[in-house]
This record gives structure tokens, C-alpha cells and sequence, in this order.
């Protein structure tokens, strides 16, 4: 599975988003291995989709995230202790609750790969301490 960041969603939910091609080829390319997301993305992907594009769009993604476009795994146990130190660690960036939450579900699952509109952050982040992400919407 595919980890699919908020930029991602968002990018193909609004057609005037600049990443809006890129998400869509990207969504073809990748959807016979599915996509894996956490609910800190869902919030903060509805959020920007209502306040960028209407509440009908956010309305869209979630109906389509409850029919299966996306797999939400619950987040083990100690996620929010991890959170806080990922945040704390990576604070200079800054790393958002949404960013932590992706890293976390990057280690639970052993996958590096992501589409995500974020160029600098992503780059920069590292799970498992050493393993850096492959953005594969921006560079695959």
C-alpha cells in the first residue's frame, strides 16, 4: 500500500490545485496496491477541502475514504507519544500532527513510499530514525 499524504488529497479533490494532474496519474498508477492513510490526514484534508473548495468536495472524499479508496488502520497505543517526540525532533520544519501521524504508519508498515505534494518536508523526514520517504507523485 501506498501512504497518501494530505497534499495528495487534496490535489485531486480541486481541480484548480497546480498537483491536480500529477494526482490524478498518480491515483491510476497506484491504485492496484491501494492507499493507506491515518485520521490526523482525513481531518486536516476536509478541513482544506471545505475552506478551499466547498464542503461538497469534503463531503466527496470522505464518502469515497468510507467506500474503500483509502485503508484508515487504527494507530497503535503509543501513537501520541510518538507524535509528540516526532514533532519535538523535527520541530524546525515544522512537523504537523498529520506529518507524525504518516511517519508513524510509515514504521508500523515498513513502507517508505508516499504521494505527497510536500516537497521539502518529506524530504527531510526519516522513519525508523534512518529510512528517508520516496514521494513517489512528485518523483516517480
Amino acid at each position: 500500500m501506498i501512504l497518501a499524504d494530505s497534499g495528495f488529497w487534496i490535489a485531486l479533490g480541486n481541480r484548480r490545485d497546480r498537483h491536480h494532474a500529477k494526482a490524478l496519474a498518480a491515483a491510476k498508477h497506484w491504485s492496484g496496491e491501494g492507499f493507506v492513510t491515518t485520521w490526523p490526514v482525513l481531518t486536516e484534508v476536509t478541513h482544506l477541502l471545505t475552506a478551499r473548495v466547498g464542503v461538497h468536495q469534503a463531503l466527496e472524499f470522505i464518502d469515497a475514504i468510507a467506500q474503500g479508496a483509502a485503508h484508515v488502520p487504527t494507530a497503535p497505543d503509543d501513537a501520541l507519544t510518538r507524535a509528540a517526540y516526532l514533532m519535538r525532533r523535527y520541530r524546525d520544519l515544522p512537523m504537523d500532527l498529520a506529518d507524525a501521524s504518516l511517519l508513524i504508519l510509515a514504521e508500523q508498515l515498513e513502507e517508505g513510499r508516499i504521494l505527497s505534494t510536500d516537497m521539502r518536508d518529506f524530504a527531510g523526514y526519516r522513519w525508523k530514525n534512518t529510512r528517508p520517504f520516496i514521494n513517489v507523485l512528485l518523483y516517480g
